[in-house]
């Protein structure tokens, strides 16, 4: 007799390596942790005003409020004006928020690249996750009715 999983089990299975991935990228950068990564990130890869940023990453004012003020402090950030706009603000990394992001982005990718090496096809795991990135991205857009944050597939 064979035993059926119950529906929905592979995405029930799913969901929790996507939790538990998160903590293996979380642990592999002892200088920055994951929140304050995806801030850097967001803003190495052209969001530079701190509402973007919030709508990309589904964060709230109070959220990106104190991640830019932190990582400001630490000498990451910077922040600057927005030509035409005096309300908002504009957000660049630093040389050394640069430096900190490549260094972190190098041990994060070891990581997966690792990881995708156990599996049966890591290439193809690899280029899975990007495509979830982009779903992620128009999912973002689409409740916020804006442009696409990335280039389609």
């Amino acid at each position: 007799m064979t035993i059926k999983p119950p529906p929905g089990s592979t995405a029930v299975l799913a969901v929790r390596a996507l939790a538990r991935a998160s903590r293996v990228l979380e642990r592999s950068s002892a200088e920055l942790n994951l929140a304050h990564y995806r801030v850097l990130s967001a803003i190495a890869s052209g969001d530079e005003r701190a509402s973007r940023v919030a709508q990309r990453l589904a964060l709230g004012r109070p959220a990106i409020s104190s991640a830019v003020e932190a990582l400001t402090k630490r000498g990451l950030l910077v922040r600057g004006d927005v030509d035409g706009d005096q309300r908002a603000t504009a957000l660049s990394l630093t040389p050394a928020g640069e430096e900190l992001l490549a260094r972190t982005e190098a041990e994060m990718v070891e990581r997966v690249t690792g990881l995708a090496a156990r599996t049966p096809d890591g290439d193809r795991l690899l280029e899975t996750l990007v495509w979830l990135g982009a779903a992620i991205d128009e999912v973002m857009t689409e409740k916020a009715g804006t442009k696409p944050m990335t280039q389609p597939r």
